[in-house]
């Protein structure tokens, strides 16, 4: 079964900045000792998700998220 998931404007750049070692983390790198980096980095785009969301269905956009 095929099922494709449109979504509008998907290809639209968005910008985050990250630090080096949140990049690194996303990329798979382990901090050992050190689990702040992965969650901050994680964080950052939750929130950019959020963002474009909300941006979305101010302009009357109905989308979800899918985790």
């Amino acid at each position: 079964m095929n099922t494709q998931v449109k979504i509008p404007q998907g290809d639209e750049k968005v910008t985050i900045q990250l630090t080096r070692k949140e990049m690194m983390a996303l990329a798979g790198i382990r901090f050992h000792g050190n689990h702040n980096i992965e969650v901050s980095a994680r964080k950052k785009l939750n929130e950019a998700l959020v963002e474009t969301y909300e941006s979305d269905s101010a302009q009357g956009n109905s989308r979800q998220i899918l985790n």
